[in-house]
């Protein structure tokens, strides 16, 4: 196993604290080998075998265990009177999985760590329970500089590796299987309709699935665009794509898919007054080869695909990223953390004197002194514009 560093040291940092540690993420983007990757450094760390109880539920092993009074009798039977390390993987499987949790939690000297592809892992139960009592760990596919690693790449024609990382995206297992193409589509596909399966459809017991599928194309389609409900409603009903729907019945699969980590949402603020405004959000596809594979890989469009990408970069160094309303421009990301405030414009090239006055002017109607930055996949262009930097998109990428 290659370790994914910045998640395990969460881990281990948060190692023996009062809290519950639940990995959240989109499925196969690696949560259950982080699992195990914590599980060999407790190992490594004097922890005894048998005061790690690790529990897989897609495993058929664990059947049996249908409720939370049978998640709780199985681990209270392996509990010793020492510290327990509890790893618990797809326990949104388990039915009210979130008792047995709190009173594991509540009876023994626990340290619990689990995962799940659904959000409803934190649904308001859990949080009322377990009130203050968790750090959530979002995880996401790999990124491009883990992308070389994984694939033993150096950073030779890095432009090459790049075209590849947006085509197939950054799913770990990915790696594996590279340079054969069709094995990649066939696996991206499987995930996909495992994602829409078990985590929509199943879930929440949707009965019109193609307007799911459709909503998720429409997506795929306009990333970088503002989309709400009320567009997608009109684009389908207009187009005749699917029977008559309505825009509360689109929002509600939007929520869907936002809990199952397939799409994220950015919303829109007014940079000057603060507010996040209500309308006009953008969404992003949490891999860009599960966007290609919706769309088909000769439907790319490596403009949108580099947003995409900058996007789930910027949730990965942990800032809170919003779309940014300034005057009568647009702001691709507004990004926010507990230290400082930096803003981000993504565009394919600025060869183009419009494309460039465009860009700039929409960081110069800014009045703050924040960093301002355009990414562009330019290598000829290196200076500032009145104290913008331009960095090329690779290098933002590799820093």
């Amino acid at each position: 196993m290659i370790i994914r560093e910045n998640y395990l040291n969460l881990l281990i940092d948060a190692k023996d604290t009062e809290f519950i540690k639940v990995i959240t993420g989109v499925r196969r983007s690696g949560k259950s080998t982080l699992l195990l990757m914590f599980k060999d450094y407790l190992l490594n760390n004097n922890v005894n075998e048998k005061n790690i109880i690790h529990i897989n539920f897609e495993s058929a092993m664990y059947d049996d265990i249908k409720d939370y009074r049978d998640l709780y009798n199985e681990i209270k039977s392996k509990i010793s009177n020492e510290k327990m390390y509890i790893l618990l993987d797809e326990v949104q499987n388990v039915d009210k999985w979130e008792k047995a949790i709190n009173s594991l939690n509540v009876d023994f000297d626990v340290d619990i760590y689990i995962t799940g592809s659904n959000a409803y892992l934190l649904s308001s139960e859990l949080a009322t329970l377990l009130s203050g009592r968790y750090i959530e760990i979002k995880m996401y596919p790999l990124s491009f500089k883990e992308f070389l690693k994984f694939n033993n790449y150096d950073e030779s024609n890095l432009e090459d590796k790049f075209n590849e990382y947006l085509k197939y995206g950054g799913l770990p297992a990915i790696t594996q299987i590279k340079d054969k193409n069709n094995l990649i589509m066939s696996y991206l596909n499987d995930i996909y309709n495992t994602i829409v399966k078990k985590d929509i459809i199943e879930r929440n017991n949707i009965k019109d699935i193609a307007l799911l599928e459709n909503i998720v194309k429409y997506i795929s389609s306009n990333i970088g665009s503002s989309i709400s409900a009320n567009r997608i409603s009109d684009y389908l009903n207009s187009n005749k794509v699917v029977e008559k729907t309505n825009h509360q019945t689109i929002d509600n699969y939007l929520k869907m898919l936002e809990n199952a980590f397939i799409v994220y949402k950015a919303d829109r603020s007014d940079i000057r007054s603060k507010a996040l405004l209500k309308t006009l959000g953008k969404y992003y596809i949490a891999d860009t080869g599960l966007r290609n594979i919706v769309l088909g890989f000769r439907n790319i469009d490596e403009g949108h695909l580099l947003e995409n990408v900058v996007y789930l970069e910027l949730l990965r160094r942990g800032y809170k990223v919003n779309i940014g309303k300034s005057l009568d421009y647009e702001v691709d990301f507004v990004t926010e953390n507990t230290e400082e405030i930096k803003y981000y414009q993504v565009t394919k090239s600025l060869l183009d004197d419009n494309v460039k006055d465009r860009e700039i002017r929409s960081l110069e109607s800014i009045s703050d002194n924040y960093e301002k930055t355009i990414l562009t996949m330019d290598r000829t262009i290196n200076k500032d514009y009145n104290g913008i930097k331009v960095k090329n998109i690779i290098d933002f990428l590799l820093e």
